[in-house]
């Protein structure tokens, strides 16, 4: 089975959804396991070297935040220039790890901050260092359509009870392996975050995110506290 045109998501800044062919690690006449799945979407993020611009959106503040996105091999790097600050996730460590840069310092995020927002977005710093995508024993639960497209699902546990996710689930494009939506849940299994896909694009032959959206959701109501947006420019 040839994984093509890979999404991937990332930032906050939230989750941005890049493109690479890759050779799933599974034969095509098998049902994968949701590990090999999660390995697949893995390596989406890897490989890639190009820059891209775009703008975040937070719905609830109107406040917008234009930023520079490199890929380079194994690091992708948000720049933003109002105040100044570069985030960056390393994707040679396991798990990937998130380092902040800002005049006169270079800080490694630690766990304790995962769940603050970044730049006053829905996104938080755990959306942007996709720690889930690493833990262990992921389980396939089923398949679903997102925009017509056929997905497996897949649920991650969080196996060690750091940072705010209790459970996450992902529903990942079949025909491409990337993510077209995920939701998040705390550790009562109450839904707090959810992303989606909301339109692609064409670039230098591959397809990558045009938007997605990402929204908060209050455990106890259900309700949508906030929502926010990353476009990237054509």
């Amino acid at each position: 089975m040839n994984a093509a045109s890979m999404f991937r998501s990332l930032l906050s800044a939230v989750g941005v959804i890049v493109s690479l062919s890759v050779t799933a690690p599974v034969r095509a006449d098998e049902e994968p396991t949701g590990d090999q799945i999660l390995h697949l979407v893995r390596l989406s993020y890897k490989g890639q070297d190009y820059q891209l611009t775009g703008m975040l959106r937070n719905d609830r503040t109107g406040k917008k935040d234009a930023f520079t996105l490199t890929l380079q091999h194994q690091l992708i790097r948000f720049r933003f220039a109002d105040p100044a600050e570069i985030v960056s996730l390393d994707l040679a460590t396991t798990p990937a790890s998130l380092t902040r840069v800002l005049p006169g310092s270079k800080t490694e995020v630690p766990l304790a901050r995962y769940d603050e927002e970044v730049r006053g977005m829905v996104f938080n710093y755990e959306d942007l260092a996709l720690r889930f995508l690493y833990w262990p024993n992921a389980k396939l639960i089923g398949t679903d359509r997102v925009k017509l497209a056929k997905c497996w699902k897949v649920r991650v546990v969080n196996p060690d009870g750091r940072t705010a996710y209790g459970t996450v689930d992902l529903w990942v494009h079949q025909g491409s392996g990337g993510i077209a939506r995920m939701e998040a849940y705390d550790f009562k299994g109450k839904l707090v975050k959810r992303f989606e896909v909301i339109s692609v694009q064409k670039h230098e032959g591959e397809t990558i995110l045009k938007e997605m959206r990402v929204e908060g959701i209050d455990p106890d109501s259900g309700k949508v506290t906030g929502r926010g947006y990353m476009k990237l420019d054509k």
